[in-house]
């Protein structure tokens, strides 16, 4: 953080308890200075968590929307309990929109790394593919322009990833990263740049990203206010999942390049944020099965996942899919993979066989399955 001094946050939080099946409000303390968290029962005012260390839980992970995990109790933080907090975040969690455009949907894992390396947050991401309707709408103050047609064009033409980032001044961070809106001109005066490295002209130009608070407030409600089809194929593919630890380590931009450099493609992507009863039913096969399971579940939901439609080039048989790209995951303990296999993915980028990094379908039979599960079933 950039200010050294210690404070303590007041949230207020929910929990829902399946059991009784109601919404509990909690008074959720956080000190920085040895993060320690402490929970009051709002409705039966009386001291629910007293003051305990969560290792877990970061300054980084607490906005509102931000679903949080403490000693394995999924809440979400709903709003700010005292003006002090909100005085102190509410610049420093602003919002704003990232789009990559689709000349640069080849990039999304190099980009997504210069986004973690910047210290922004990517709180939501989807994958999706506009209407014109869809991108007339979200350029219409360029409607009189002459070149907004070739704009619409050129949004419909493939892909966009959407996120929404978060940060201290995040609109104009995000917008110095991206560097001049032309090209050209990012490439004498910004080189450095997305736009510089990525982008073409001022059209193909990389990305785009919210000029305002007023757009980006705006900007990114018309992404994830609304539902918008995913660009999933449901067909030869296999499901990735970068889990959590990987996310708040900011390793997903790196993983993502791997996958592409290794000739997989990604042919839909969205963060989840899994609650604890999803995580226990998709992990549901390894119950019994394996001893970790509790701590796998636990681990899936403690925090946003990348999942990741996986897909082969041309080149790759597309019945082979979930086998091969399983082989470049790697053996699920990545000290095994370091010692047989050090080029996989667990090798590189897990911790051990709860914390490896990336979850990948084990049974071939089970690759479209699981897919349709996240970009079926769960996808916004």
């Amino acid at each position: 953080m950039a200010n050294q001094e210690h404070h303590r946050y007041s949230f207020t939080a929910e929990w829902y308890d399946s059991n009784a099946s109601l919404v509990r409000k909690y008074q959720l303390l956080f000190y920085d200075a040895d993060n320690t968290v402490e929970m009051y029962d709002i409705k039966n005012r009386r001291l629910f968590l007293k003051r305990s260390k969560c290792d877990s839980l970061r300054y980084e992970d607490l906005y509102i929307g931000s679903m949080i995990n403490i000693h394995s109790r999924q809440l979400t933080i709903v709003d700010y309990a005292d003006e002090f907090t909100r005085k102190q975040l509410s610049q420093r969690k602003q919002r704003t929109l990232a789009m990559i455009k689709p000349d640069a949907i080849g990039k999304v894992g190099p980009i997504i790394d210069i986004i973690y390396q910047s210290k922004l947050l990517i709180n939501q991401a989807k994958m999706i593919s506009l209407s014109t309707s869809n991108a007339q709408a979200f350029y219409a103050e360029h409607k009189a322009k002459p070149f907004y047609d070739k704009l619409v064009r050129f949004m419909t033409s493939g892909p966009v990833v959407a996120m929404e980032l978060m940060g201290e001044d995040a609109i104009q961070a995000w917008r110095q990263i991206l560097g001049p809106t032309d090209s050209s001109v990012a490439r004498s005066e910004a080189p450095g740049s997305i736009r510089a490295m990525f982008g073409t002209d001022n059209t193909q130009n990389a990305c785009h990203g919210s000029d305002s608070p007023a757009s980006g407030e705006r900007e990114t409600d018309f992404f994830f206010s609304k539902p918008h089809k995913n660009t999933a194929q449901l067909k030869n593919c296999t499901c990735c999942i970068i889990k959590p630890t990987a996310v708040k380590n900011g390793q997903a931009g790196e993983i993502m390049s791997a996958i592409c450099d290794a000739g997989f493609k990604m042919s839909a992507l969205e963060m989840f944020h899994l609650e604890r009863a999803n995580a226990e039913e998709f992990l549901e096969v390894y119950k019994g099965v394996v001893t970790e399971y509790m701590d796998m579940v636990s681990e899936l939901c403690s925090g946003p996942s990348i999942v990741v439609e996986i897909t082969g080039s041309t080149s790759m048989d597309p019945n082979t899919i979930p086998a091969t790209f399983r082989e470049f995951v790697g053996p699920s303990d990545p000290e095994i993979a370091r010692h047989l296999r050090p080029k996989t993915l667990r090798a590189r980028f897990g911790k051990n066989k709860v914390l490896n990094a990336v979850h990948c379908t084990d049974l071939s039979e089970d690759g479209m399955l699981e897919t349709e599960y996240f970009f079926r079933i769960l996808s916004s």
